[in-house]
């Protein structure tokens, strides 16, 4: 019997979500190239695989293997052979909070597009954000800068926000959702 994948909360970070028709796209997408990969690592696509990178990608933020677990219908087991798998051929990212007892996994940035993080100092959850594109430059530009004076090539960067989210903040106010 295969794992299938349930339905996760909607996305509360005030992003847009994609049309269905984009998401399917983007999701066959993904699915082929993870497949790919997989194959070229001697690896194959089973369906506990293919419902973890589902629930990967359709997920607005990383996840922890007891999520996976939970949404997947999976075996802990199964779950955790799987995100190891993935992991070894660079399909997942581990993300680890020094104030959270859980890593948290999402798909490569290949696979997702390029974004960032706000993750909470207090409960551990994290979220995934991106900044406009005239912000994204600035920071780009400012990071370069800062290389090039200690003669270091950037390839790319990761940004992680660290703070406290609105469920864990005393000083959010009721019906708010903070961000």
């Amino acid at each position: 019997m295969s794992a299938r994948p349930r339905d996760l909360t909607p996305d509360n970070a005030g992003r847009r979500t994609p049309s269905p028709r984009r998401d399917a796209a983007q999701l066959q997408r993904i699915h082929v190239a993870v497949a790919e990969r997989l194959s070229n690592d001697g690896a194959r696509y089973t369906n506990t695989r293919r419902t973890i990178v589902e629930i990967l990608a359709r997920a607005r933020q990383p996840l922890t293997v007891e999520q996976l677990r939970s949404l997947s219908g999976a075996p802990l087991s199964s779950v955790y052979r799987t995100v190891a798998v993935l992991e070894d051929a660079a399909l997942v990212h581990r993300f680890t909070n020094n104030n959270s007892e859980f890593a948290r996994f999402e798909l490569a940035e290949d696979l997702m597009g390029h974004h960032h993080h706000l993750a909470c100092a207090s409960c551990g959850t994290m979220t995934d954000f991106k900044l406009p594109d005239h912000i994204e430059a600035d920071l780009d530009r400012a990071l370069s800068l800062l290389a090039k004076k200690q003669h270091f090539t950037v390839d790319q960067h990761r940004l992680d926000i660290i703070g406290t989210c609105a469920t864990c903040s005393d000083d959010t106010p009721a019906g708010t959702t903070g961000v």
